[in-house]
């Protein structure tokens, strides 16, 4: 990918120490110290413009977020996103907002094990050429490293509109023993779900009518109790006798 970005860019994202971190390998293991407290971190890899980080950080404060991309006009972009959705005095940056310039390749170099709680996928490359397989962020090597990263309420949460790359996605999870819940061939069937917080490439899609695919993947132990633990709650209120 290229990206044509006014001069100065890097000048502009090195005074933003704020929110921007451009050494994110520094903070392995010490993410909670850059926050300054213990909530839950949740990142997205390939955050593109921001838009999904910025009002995800929004709409929840008792979150921790960092939002991950390799490219400087990207990280640029997304702290122009982060501030104007915080709408704080002064234009500050979110108190639970981090902005990671980093390859996603070298993402074990960044978080310590079990440090993150939650990883979204929003729209990743499909890498379409067989040859190419084992660079999606949903192949077996990449899902290794998320294993070891997401803590014991750890999930994946991804979505595409991609559907080979869901169907991809969808075998390599299963093959690697992963539990799935809340699949969607077409998340926005209905419209848009209010809890739904949309990224610029799903706006634009399901826009033109395209389908979103999404599913979530549960990981960690105490994530997998809770999923099987609602599972058989719902089993036993559709089993209860109707009056």
């Amino acid at each position: 990918m290229r990206l044509r970005g006014r001069k100065g860019i890097l000048e502009e994202i090195e005074r933003q120490k704020d929110l921007i971190v451009l050494t994110p390998t520094d903070y392995k293991g010490k993410w909670a110290e850059f926050f300054g407290n213990g909530k839950p971190i949740h990142v997205e890899l390939g955050m593109g413009k921001g838009k999904f980080i910025s009002e995800m950080s929004v709409r929840h404060p008792e979150v921790n977020y960092i939002g991950v991309d390799m490219y400087d006009e990207l990280v640029r972009r997304a702290s122009e996103k982060a501030r104007i959705a915080a709408n704080l005095e002064d234009g500050a940056a979110p108190p639970n907002l981090a902005l990671a310039r980093m390859n996603i390749e070298r993402i074990e170099e960044a978080f310590a094990p079990g440090e993150i709680e939650r990883i979204y996928l929003n729209f990743s490359d499909p890498w379409p050429k067989k040859k190419h397989a084992r660079r999606r962020l949903t192949h077996a090597g990449f899902l290794h490293k998320y294993r070891e990263l997401l803590n014991a309420a750890g999930e994946i949460h991804f979505k595409t509109d991609s559907r080979s790359l869901f169907e991809f996605s969808l075998n390599t999870f299963a093959d690697l023993g992963l539990r799935m819940r809340n699949i969607s061939l077409d998340l926005h069937v209905e419209g848009c779900p209010e809890w739904n917080v949309t990224t610029e490439y799903e706006s634009k899609f399901s826009g033109r009518g395209m389908p979103i695919h999404r599913v979530e993947v549960v990981l960690g132990e105490a994530a997998l109790h809770r999923h099987l633990e609602q599972l058989s709650a719902d089993e036993s209120t559709n089993a209860s006798p109707k009056t």
